[in-house]
């Protein structure tokens, strides 16, 4: 047994040594959407792409932290039934994805903590983020997310077919600064080249409208929430907005009845000349525009919507950004979870080749950033874009309410007044019983 005994120790100690040797490892669950891409072949990702880009992102974070493990959940597009579903189980991630518009439904609640204070101990200012992006996460005087990107639904232009019809002028396109303007110039274009003006995805995606409903009623200035539980669509300023819409469709001068994957592919084969989409297509139609033998080769431009009405510039813009759901974690994954939040905010460059505007003003302001295509064209958009007011709850179904109910009038269904009363009473009806 006395021979034993240090060959026991020697044991011992060299466990103890091996365990001191090994780093200790923190992990924190990251989820997201953007899709998932590592399947694809290679001949099929596109390097500018959102899941291509974010997976890289989080890859590369992994690599230079080898103390911190990410388990990465990818959730189908918007993912909060997934969120809610993991809400109500207890566990929701360390870190998730959450559209701005959809921040003041979860903080309302408590389910998700303030940031500012985390995000400032690691560097990363709000001061430095650009006002569109600083209002998207600012509720009630605090910071609530990183803001990861701005969005907006922008005009993209068939440089070719605007050509054919007359409507380009030292190289640029011509826009409208009227309804009127429009309706002359939509109906020019049809008359030169035999397509419509317009390509909208109608079939399933009438959250445009409302989206388009938004951006003309701010260049009006119009109140159209007088207060976070209440809309008022039932004015001049919303009515003439869906006139012009219903008189473009009565007149054929928009496409019809395309769901967003036929409208979006319309768009590329030449079926009409501006098609109002958001940022996040700007890299497939510049590859487009490359492409030889393709309705928009050499023939790609994109810009803000036009001011229509009014006499203020501004328009309706949404974001994703980074929330930290409340729950337990340790000191060492809240560190965890700040530190990756600082990479993101350190990579805004990497992330703003989606086409999304970047969230950080040193970024827009960047001769890198204007570098990229069109960027300088939609860069104005960081400082007049406008959210809805931080603290209108329920912002998705309340878009879905408003694009059917204009659906139905552009459409014939029902009348505008009628539609607009609808959506109004819909609407408030929804955010009277908010718990």
């Amino acid at each position: 047994m006395r021979r034993l005994a240090p060959l026991v120790l020697a044991a011992i100690a060299l466990a103890l040594t091996s365990c001191a040797k090994k780093p200790d490892v923190t992990q924190i669950t990251v989820q997201r959407i953007f899709g998932e891409c590592r399947s694809a072949g290679a001949g099929a990702r596109n390097p500018d792409g959102e899941c291509e880009i974010i997976t890289g992102l989080l890859d590369q974070f992994q690599r230079e932290n080898p103390d911190i493990r990410l388990k990465v959940n990818i959730a189908a597009w918007p993912g909060y039934d997934q969120l809610s579903a993991q809400f109500a189980a207890g566990d929701p991630p360390d870190l998730v994805t959450m559209h701005m518009s959809a921040i003041s439904d979860y903080q309302s609640r408590g389910l998700i903590e303030p940031m500012g204070p985390g995000l400032r101990s690691v560097g990363v200012d709000p001061a430095a983020f650009t006002r569109a992006a600083r209002e998207g996460v600012t509720k009630n005087g605090q910071v609530w997310g990183l803001p990861f990107d701005n969005w907006a639904p922008l005009w993209h232009v068939n440089m070719n077919q605007f050509r054919q019809a007359g409507l380009v002028k030292d190289g640029r396109p011509i826009l409208p600064t009227s309804a009127d303007e429009l309706l002359a110039q939509a109906r020019q274009f049809k008359a030169a080249t035999g397509k419509p003006y317009l390509v909208q995805a109608m079939a399933n995606e009438t959250a445009s409208y409302s989206r388009n409903l938004y951006t003309w009623l701010m260049t009006q200035d119009a109140v159209f929430f007088p207060d976070p539980k209440h809309i008022k669509l039932t004015t001049p300023e919303a009515h003439r907005i869906v006139a012009l819409f219903k008189t473009l469709h009565d007149e054929n001068l928009s496409t019809r009845d395309q769901d967003y994957p036929a409208a979006t592919s319309g768009f590329m084969n030449g079926d009409g000349g501006v098609y109002l989409v958001g940022t996040w297509m700007i890299g497939a139609f510049e590859a487009e525009s490359h492409t030889p033998g393709r309705p928009l080769a050499n023939g790609y431009a994109v810009v803000p919507y036009p001011r229509l009405f009014g006499t203020r510039d501004a328009a309706f813009v949404d974001g994703h950004a980074w929330v930290m759901p409340h729950r337990e974690r340790t000191a060492e994954q809240r560190a965890a979870v700040y530190r990756l939040t600082r990479f993101l905010a350190e990579h805004d460059y990497d992330w703003s080749r989606t086409g999304h505007l970047p969230t950080m003003q040193a970024v827009i302001d960047s001769p890198r950033f204007k570098a990229l295509p069109h960027r300088q064209a939609i860069a104005p958009l960081a400082s007049m874009g406008q959210t809805l007011p931080p603290r209108v709850q329920r912002q998705f179904a309340i878009q879905d309410i408003i694009g059917d109910e204009m659906a139905s009038a552009i459409t014939g269904r029902k009348p505008i007044d009628t539609a607009l009363a609808d959506a109004e009473r819909r609407v408030n009806d929804l955010l009277f019983h908010l718990l």
